[in-house]
């Protein structure tokens, strides 16, 4: 009698085994076996990480083997089990593999198709057409659409974590929740003693060092030592932590009437401003965002402030960037003067720490939580509602979007809500958080997640230009890598863009992602393949900053979280107490501090860039794609580790051995 071989994994996550009872039925062209328990007698089948195998006989052949049904009952109380993947060995000797990489939990049965990518075209049998509908509605009515505010991307219908499906939750929630997290942050960073001390200042600048004699590190360290250098604040608009900013100016603003007498001193090629603007000399980064944004009024016995500034920046002699006026509204008038190098030396340190302090914010929240998590969420819904397991777009998807739904939902738990987190430090906190989101979706784009198009958007895309924009240059190295990845990969399946424009399930994946999740926010184009491309790279491009937070964030004065006296209204009337009473105090100093170096931290068993361990493609061309990328990140590596030998201040956030596979933190 024909003799079927089954092997079993089980995940190697935490409770990942089962004592329950498994059943297997084997669904074939010429027939079905029976429903067989999975069990071998004096054994304990499915512990975590075991790979257990079973002999199934029938009474004839069963013909190609199409599915594999797997149903879970329960034994004593419910016990989920992990299933990592099948392999069904025919009596010919053939091997057929059936991924899984799912939970399995109460009394519930999942059905699998073999591990080969399939486009919905290429389904031609009742049996494969009717399972990929069938996946598609549970999930469909699993992975439900939800408003969290008008005006933001949409995100998935849970309240809390434990309220998502079994398959995105982490496997463990204690390593990422942000109350104890940030706990243990200030208890690890020596600075509880401080906590209590909300609304006391610190003495001087030298006081914040009692906080950060504990964290220092290359670069942290460098900046504490230089963030008062207008070098120092002009390289952070290319290479710290929010490099999106600096856009070339091509016309001074009305709004900003900057004049040749006021900045001469500043320009080193013997030519008048507008000669400077004409060369190409001038760049410009403009917080008009932020104008009008609430402050934090979440604690009444300390009022906070915000600003929305506008800076001028040179690029001199040395292609060095540097600051040359600063306004702190975007209102000119006697009440809002334009801040010179030339002027008094705390009233233009403070007028830089006031740019710094509005780009915390854009960065914290336009560039971090809306660019980098809502909108890698909105693709990630609607890959599960629109993309069956099958589907080479899935496939390809699928590790970059690990967990991302899971912390996006404990941030919306923890720490963006109403009485969050965020509020206890952030001067954007209270509201102005969600302000700014939806501020920031009305002007949002598809191409501004199109790296290269980013880039030139701003005027920033010459390297002869500007040849210190780190950030450009690794960015393009990395997304041509991924292009060329994404683009070998999509040429298996897509014989031609008429075969995108067939794919059903592709373009019910585009409709998800603009009509629901980005609520027509956003022209998504006609070019539906493009999409493909171009989420792969926002994914990949979107999550360094979280990670270069420590190094610039973690000195206060150079990031501060929030602002404690408003902008000044005329110059000469600034000193040193002055500035460090606009500064954060003690208590959310702790906390800011607690926040970025929670947020930079690297999950336990994080995955990097290109690395899968759960293989989805099977085909021998694919897993061709997959070793061409890994050898050509490995090279991006080297190349990126070389040019950082003996510098000062190396860059290597977009350095693919630093960049992990999908947004998780």
């Amino acid at each position: 009698m024909p003799c079927y071989t089954v092997t079993v994994a089980t995940g190697s996550q935490w409770f990942a085994g089962t004592d329950d009872y498994i059943y297997l039925t084997l669904v074939g062209t010429e027939g079905c076996s029976e429903r067989t328990l999975l069990d071998k007698p004096l054994y304990n089948d499915f512990e975590r990480g075991a790979v257990d195998s079973y002999d199934i006989t029938v009474g004839e052949n069963l013909g190609d083997i199409e599915l594999v049904k797997i149903e879970k009952k329960k034994y004593w109380m419910h016990d989920d089990w992990y299933c990592k993947y099948i392999t069904v060995k025919t009596p010919s000797g053939d091997y057929i593999e059936f991924p899984c990489f799912r939970w399995v939990v109460d009394d519930k049965e999942i059905v699998l198709r073999d591990g080969r990518a399939r486009l919905p075209q290429d389904d031609k049998t009742r049996v494969a057409k009717q399972h990929r509908r069938k996946e598609l509605e549970t999930r469909q009515k699993t992975y439900r659409w939800k408003e969290w505010h008008p005006g933001f991307p949409m995100s998935i219908d849970a309240k809390t974590h434990k309220e998502l499906p079994r398959d995105i939750q982490f496997d463990s929630e204690k390593g990422v929740d942000f109350i104890l997290n940030y706990s243990k942050a200030i208890e690890n960073l020596y600075v509880n003693q401080f906590m209590h001390m909300f609304q006391s200042s610190w003495g001087d600048f030298s006081d914040f060092e009692r906080i950060f004699v504990r964290i220092k590190n290359t670069i942290s360290e460098y900046v504490m030592q230089h963030w008062r250098e207008d070098f120092m604040f002009g390289y952070q608009f290319l290479n710290g932590c929010n490099p999106v900013m600096i856009q070339k100016c091509t016309q001074i603003p009305e709004k900003f009437p900057v004049t040749h007498e006021m900045v001469a001193d500043c320009l080193e090629r013997d030519l008048t401003l507008e000669e400077e603007l004409k060369a190409g000399n001038l760049y410009i980064a403009d917080y008009e965002i932020m104008e009008d944004i609430s402050p934090n009024a979440t604690d009444p016995c300390t009022t906070q402030y915000l600003a929305a500034p506008i800076c001028l920046l040179y690029k001199n002699s040395q292609n060095k960037i540097l600051p040359i006026a600063i306004q702190l509204s975007q209102n000119p008038g006697e009440d809002s003067p334009i801040y010179l190098p030339s002027d008094n030396q705390h009233d233009w340190l403070l007028a830089k720490i006031w740019v710094r302090s509005s780009d915390f914010h854009v960065h914290q929240t336009v560039t971090h939580l809306l660019r980098t998590h809502l909108i890698s969420e909105v693709f990630g819904i609607a890959m599960f509602r629109q993309l069956p397991a099958v589907h080479p777009v899935y496939k390809l998807l699928l590790p970059h979007i690990r967990f991302t739904i899971a912390i996006n939902t404990k941030a919306r738990e923890q720490l963006i809500c109403e009485n969050g987190l965020f509020d206890k430090a952030n001067g954007t906190g209270g509201g102005g958080h969600v302000q700014l989101v939806q501020r920031a979706m009305k002007t949002f784009t598809y191409k501004s997640l199109c790296f290269p198009d980013a880039i030139k958007a701003r005027g920033m895309e010459s390297q002869e230009e500007v040849p210190y924009y780190f950030y450009r240059d690794d960015g393009n190295r990395v997304w041509e890598v991924v292009k060329s990845f994404v683009t070998d990969v999509v040429n298996i399946y897509y014989a031609s863009d008429e075969t995108v424009q067939e794919d059903d399930e592709i373009q019910a994946f585009i409709k998800d992602v603009c009509s629901f999740g980005m609520q027509d926010f956003d022209y998504c184009g006609e070019n539906k393949s493009l999409h493909i491309y171009g989420q792969m790279n926002e994914i990949y491009f979107s999550f360094s900053s979280k990670l270069m937070q420590y190094d610039w964030c973690s000195w206060i004065p150079n990031a501060p979280p929030t602002m404690r006296k408003p902008p000044p209204t005329n110059k000469g009337q600034v000193d040193m107490q002055f500035i460090v009473e606009s500064l954060p105090d003690r208590g959310r100093s702790c906390w800011h501090l607690g926040a970025v170096w929670a947020l930079s931290q690297f999950q336990e068993n994080e995955l990097f860039l290109g690395m899968y361990p759960d293989e989805h493609f099977f085909e021998k061309q694919t897993k061709k794609a997959v070793e061409t990328f890994h050898q050509k990140l490995s090279e991006v590596s080297k190349l990126i580790k070389n040019r950082n030998e003996g510098k000062k201040l190396p860059y290597y956030y977009l350095s693919p051995d630093r960049i992990p596979n999908s947004v998780a933190v």
